[in-house]
């Protein structure tokens, strides 16, 4: 066997395969670098100049809309930055937008910062814009603009953050039908005299706002130091509808305005027409003035630091704007220490012009009779374009002519258009008033539910100013009011709803005066007098006034006081439709009594102007039968028309301190009463009485009917 010379070569060293791989990675990076390089070197030599119809051609097709450079055209890198220059560039709007362009320049110059772009931030260091209109607008239906290009849907108008900006000669216009919004307004740069400041872009011009004009103006300081990272002073003033806007601050960039705490002012007549620029329903007030620190996070917009007033109240807190599901959304926690009485009546829907013009005089007419419910409808459009979460405390109401109100908390929620006032809660004199309101405008018509509920509250305190003092008056009342109706303002959702009303009188006491002067008793009246006791306190039981509601007309059911010495009872009702009242109240004596008029109270007229009828023709009648048996038989005889034998059945607390319906009501040993349970309905809509309100109501004479 012959012997081989040669022999196999042992395999390369791991190391040595390791190193190829590495030089191979190596080589394709530097070819790669030096392809990059090449093509930054051919951009940069050319200016990117040959790539100008390729970009008209992707521009078009990406923004579905075309477009087009008519001169010169510029992109590259500079060194890192993007470099984009065009002149004479146009892009074209959708077809059912009023203008043709929703741009078009002279020129455009700019140095697009790469990074942020590529994580989707638009920054520019610089901004070139001569001789160039914009067209922002929105469709009629809301749901496409012009600046949001290539999408189906439009999408909120966000300004690019520009570093430093020279503008010249350019126009933008905006448009947004549904807040009948319309602007026009003209930006130029100014150049300053002195060496502060190089650079001073101010912009003026106008528009409408629901037919009506408004102006602004204002400007953007730019030193000379902005180029190295300085700050620009920014201003902006604006005036209509009666309403004056003041914005101003510094800002680290042209339109750097994310995070920068800016000083806002704002004043007017009414604050709800500054609130209709953002398309926000919001109640109406009286002339105010508002100052706090505006600040901008992303959609989130943040005023801080509240503080101003409101007719003669104050307000102060915090109220911030986001757009959560591409739907706006207002929160706010608001504090007033001091609210004046007239300043809350345009919240329910007084109209504030009138009130300053009658001095908070609520009355008006309608068909001839004094009104005092509001009618202002509400806006139920405007509040189902956005949704509200605000909290307000009032620590005190200034109302002279009514019972002490204080620490009002309100608790506001609007999803959708369903309003909720819950819970609505204030103190009233020593008592507690706690409420919940719902208004549906997810319906039509609108509709409304009231639930407002009254606690045990002392007595003397709510009537001391209907002539009871707290002074030998231990009684005290609570309450509770459940309606709902439809329509679109508080007056017509009352003159259609349906429900009861209830006031109940615990136990308790009540100066004599005043319960001797209900029921007419000249006799026990007279005598308290000459006894210098007319102070002396009557003794109540307990008492209910309570009216079922149907259709916007309350019946009594019933009206029961029992005290101590009579039986207080009350028939007829009051309309929300016409605000009118027909009430008759009288009382019968448990007690002997000789000279008793025994004759019904007329409560009369209309919730603006009511009237006390105390000469019935039942008075008149016992007159006249006085007359006849003083000249039948003798003097002391007529006395006989006026004597009361005092039969009349004590009530059953029970059934009266439930607030139970007149037909649930007992006499005290639980026979069932025949003395309540007929009431009758006020007037008719048109003023007549309705037949059972013509009825006579038996009256007792010596024991007989």
């Amino acid at each position: 066997m012959a012997r081989s010379d040669t022999f196999e070569k042992p395999p390369a060293p791991q190391r040595e395969r390791a190193g190829s791989v590495l030089a191979s990675l190596v080589a394709v990076l530097a070819t790669l670098i030096g392809l990059v390089l090449l093509a930054w070197t051919i951009l940069f030599v050319t200016k990117g100049r040959f790539l100008k119809h390729t970009f008209e051609r992707y521009a078009s097709r990406a923004a579905e809309r075309e477009v087009r450079v008519a001169g010169d055209f510029q992109l590259y890198l500079n060194p890192l930055d993007i470099k984009f220059l065009a002149e004479g560039l146009t892009i074209t709007n959708p077809g059912w937008a009023k203008q043709r362009y929703f741009l078009k320049s002279k020129l455009i110059d700019s140095e697009i910062e790469t990074i942020p772009l590529i994580f989707g931030k638009r920054r520019a260091d610089w901004l070139m814009f001569l001789n160039g209109e914009v067209d922002l607008a929105w469709s009629p239906d809301g749901k496409r603009n012009t600046w949001t290009l290539g999408k189906p849907t439009g999408e909120p108008f966000e300004l690019p953050d520009i570093r430093r900006a020279l503008i010249q000669g350019a126009r933008v216009r905006y448009s947004d039908p549904r807040l009948q919004l319309t602007a026009d307004v003209g930006i130029d740069t100014v150049r300053a005299r002195d060496t502060r400041f190089a650079d001073d872009i101010r912009f003026r011009g106008g528009g409408t706002l629901r037919e009506r004009p408004f102006s602004l103006s204002g400007s953007l300081m730019s030193p000379n130091q902005t180029v190295n990272g300085g700050r620009n002073r920014f201003r902006m003033h604006a005036e209509g509808y009666r309403t004056v806007l003041d914005v101003g601050g510094t800002l680290p960039g042209a339109t750097r305005f994310e995070g920068v705490p800016l000083d806002f002012r704002l004043r007017g007549y009414n604050l709800a027409r500054a609130f209709d620029f953002l398309g926000v329903a919001v109640p109406d007030t009286r002339a105010y003035r508002l100052q706090s620190v505006l600040t901008k996070d992303g959609d989130v917009w943040r005023f801080t630091r509240m503080r101003g007033r409101f007719g003669n109240s104050d307000l102060a807190g915090r109220l911030t704007v986001t757009r959560p599901d591409n739907r706006l959304k207002l929160d706010a926690e608001l504090v007033t220490n001091s609210l004046d009485i007239i300043d809350a009546g345009p919240f329910i829907g007084y109209d504030p012009e009138r009130l300053d013009a009658t001095g908070g005089r609520v009355v008006q007419s309608a068909g001839g009779a004094p009104r005092v419910l509001p009618d202002a409808p509400l806006r139920s459009e405007a509040i189902s374009r956005f949704d509200a979460d605000v909290k307000w405390t009032v620590r005190r109401v200034r109302a002279d002519a009514l019972p002490a109100i204080s620490n009002i908390d309100l608790t506001l929620d609007l999803d959708r258009s369903l309003l909720k006032l819950s819970p609505l809660s204030f103190d009233l004199e020593r008592g507690h008033v706690a409420s919940d309101i719902t208004i549906n405008a997810r319906r039509q018509p609108v509709f409304t539910t009231y639930d407002i509920r009254l606690s045990p509250t002392p007595m003397g305190r709510l009537l001391k100013g209907f002539g009871v003092e707290e002074s030998g008056t231990s009684g005290t009342v609570k309450a509770r009011i459940q309606l709902a109706g439809a329509g679109d303002s508080v007056h017509k959702s009352l003159a259609s709803s349906n429900g009861r009303i209830a006031i109940i009188l615990p136990q308790g006491s009540l100066w004599a005066r005043n319960v001797q002067l209900s029921e007419l008793d000249l006799g026990t009246f007279v005598w308290k007098m000459w006894q210098k006791k007319l102070k002396d306190p009557v003794e109540i039981n307990c008492g209910l006034i309570a009216f079922t509601v149907r259709n916007g007309i309350a019946a009594a059911d019933p009206i029961l006081i029992d005290t101590k010495k009579n039986v207080i009872l009350g028939r007829g009702g009051f309309s929300f439709r016409n605000e009118a009242m027909d009430l008759r109240v009288r009382a019968d004596g448990k007690k002997f009594s000789l000279f008793s008029a025994q004759s019904p109270v007329g409560i009369g007229g209309y919730f603006a102007a009511p009237k006390l009828d105390v000469i019935s023709p039942q008075l008149i009648g016992r007159g006249a039968a006085g007359v006849g048996l003083a000249a039948a038989a003798s003097p002391l005889a007529g006395i006989l028309a006026f004597v009361d034998i005092g039969d009349a059945e004590g009530a059953a607390c029970g059934p009266v301190l439930a607030g139970a319906r007149a037909s649930a009501q007992r006499e005290r040993d639980g026979d069932p009463r025949d003395d309540v349970g007929r009431g009758t309905t006020a007037k008719s809509e048109d003023g007549r009485r309705s037949p059972e309100a013509r009825q006579k109501q038996r009256k007792k004479f010596l024991g007989i009917f």
